[in-house]
């Protein structure tokens, strides 16, 4: 059983397929191997667009449903064990996606589910958003094999999937995190060999072909707002910055972004901004993930 909860769960080989297939169904939606009575049940914990948007689209469109449920919705919310309720969901839909805070919940769902179990994100990882990032990149530049990418923020789930795909994907990762906003010391350690980790923001964009940042505070962390900005302040993405990296370098961000804090209104607006296919993106890699997952 094949789940989903990094990007290291899938072979490196089949994981650059998934990638290149969501380009080609991008350009052929018809070439997909439809799902006929195949459910997705999507629970999620934390708020979500373009996650939910882009699962329940991908699973209409290889003619499967949807089934949406929130912890509000479920006897999760009421204190099933996980367990329980992976043994049990599982004998009702095909695959399952689970938008979370604890990535142990996750693991705990996965170890009990007889079906395949997508991370739709958790608190260490966001890797559906990094296969949509990859995509990104090869439809405008082509492989990013050997690249140089700039991590500029907090060293949160993005960021730790941005390490998981230097490994995969094969790039050179420069992260650059204000003091105590540092990824997983073990993940940095593990990936020594692609990855840089600093705290000058202007040395990580240097030379780099993509740049890439997150919100300085995410979903759950909203009491830490203003502390965040004050730590961040330095750290925005601006057209000072980008002008450091390559002429030809791509501006990412997950979304939403929050304009005039991790980055500017001009970088989020200007030509090498490819935020917008970055989130379109989100639907036509899920749909490749799916198809994978779901004809093992």
């Amino acid at each position: 059983m094949k789940h989903f909860l990094t990007l290291l769960d899938i072979p490196k080989n089949d994981l650059q397929a998934i990638v290149k297939r969501a380009s080609e169904l991008k350009k052929n939606p018809d070439l997909v191997t439809a799902a006929p009575r195949k459910t997705l049940g999507l629970i999620f914990e934390k708020s979500s667009t373009r996650t939910r948007v882009a699962f329940e689209t991908a699973i209409n469109q290889m003619d499967g449903g949807a089934i949406f449920l929130t912890t509000g919705d479920s006897q999760l919310g009421r204190g099933e064990p996980i367990e329980d309720a992976a043994r049990v969901l599982s004998r009702m839909v095909d695959v399952v996606a689970i938008r979370t805070f604890e990535h142990s919940k996750l693991e705990k769902f996965a170890e009990y589910s007889s079906v395949p179990v997508i991370n739709a994100l958790s608190d260490d990882y966001h890797p559906c958003q990094l296969l949509a990032d990859l995509q990104t990149y090869n439809e405008h530049r082509g492989d990013i094999s050997g690249k140089r990418v700039a991590w500029i923020g907090d060293g949160n789930n993005m960021c730790h999937s941005y390490i998981n795909a230097a490994r995969m994907f094969d790039f050179e990762l420069a992260i650059a995190c204000p003091p105590g906003f540092e990824p997983n010391a073990d993940l940095v350690a593990a990936n020594a060999d692609r990855v840089q980790l600093g705290e000058d923001p202007r040395s990580a964009a240097a030379k780099a072909d993509l740049v890439v940042t997150d919100v300085w505070a995410s979903m759950g962390q909203e009491a830490e707002q203003a502390d965040r900005v004050h730590s961040f302040a330095d750290y925005q993405v601006n057209a000072e910055l980008m002008a450091l990296a390559q002429s030809d370098a791509l501006f990412m961000h997950c979304l939403p972004a929050h304009r005039g804090e991790e980055v500017s209104a001009e970088v989020l607006d200007a030509p090498d901004s490819v935020v917008w296919d970055e989130a379109e993106n989100r639907m036509h890699s899920q749909k490749a993930l799916l198809e994978y997952l779901l004809n093992q």
